[in-house]
């Protein structure tokens, strides 16, 4: 039996499920989908008005079922020439059932008459982490991590999912699709709202370990 700790990511996104396991892969856990732990079916609807709202929702009703750590995020892009949009509905930009093709040319479309200096945008990523095994109560570890950029004309790169062929990263010539892993890893809004989220799930494996080891030699 593994002596790593199994880390629940509340997504059935598989690209997002790569990137964190490539984030956390020095640390003592195993990324997994809540689909591959977790056979009952559950469903949940992002309906909070915040990227945190979500992201705990998330978070809460997996743990809950799979009593297991369990991390979620909720991240989307936020275009200042669409006062914000498409914000937490980034996911549904297009329609309720969007695929990222469809989600990336409504947006193309919807910036059709923006000139490329008025073309700003960011990413936005706020992870949420809940331990069912907390004492009652405990709030959620929260982290929230941004990457500013600028919205190309026309996808780029083959890499990344959701709009990251269209965003063009702020300092580079470069679309998050056309980046390396590592490349992106390091400066994606996901990458850093881990990178802060870190000192504190670290702590939290550290205090697991401890208990663990307490309780073997009782």
């Amino acid at each position: 039996m593994s002596d790593r700790t199994a880390l629940v990511v509340a997504s059935s996104n598989r690209a997002k499920i790569v990137e964190f396991r490539q984030l956390l892969s020095d640390l003592h856990l195993d990324v997994v989908a809540f689909s591959d732990v977790v056979q009952e079916r559950v469903s949940f609807v992002e309906d909070a008005d915040s990227f945190e709202g979500n992201a705990v929702k998330k978070a809460t009703i997996i743990a809950q079922v799979a009593m297991m750590l369990t991390l979620a995020d909720d991240s989307g892009l936020e275009v200042e020439a669409l006062g914000g949009r498409p914000g937490v509905h980034s996911a549904r930009f297009a329609h309720d059932r969007a695929t990222d093709a469809e989600n990336n040319a409504a947006l193309l479309a919807a910036l059709s008459q923006v000139e490329p200096e008025h073309r700003q945008a960011r990413f936005r990523c706020v992870l949420a982490l809940v331990d069912p095994w907390a004492l009652p109560g405990a709030p959620p570890l929260i982290a929230e991590g941004t990457c500013d950029g600028r919205i190309a004309r026309e996808p780029r790169g083959g890499g990344g999912f959701g709009y990251d062929p269209l965003f063009i990263v702020e300092g580079k010539d470069k679309t998050m699709a056309e980046l390396e892993d590592a490349e992106k890893n390091a400066i994606s809004h996901r990458g850093r709202a881990m990178a802060a989220l870190r000192p504190r799930l670290g702590a939290l494996l550290e205090r697991r370990t401890r208990d663990a080891i307490r309780i073997c030699s009782d």
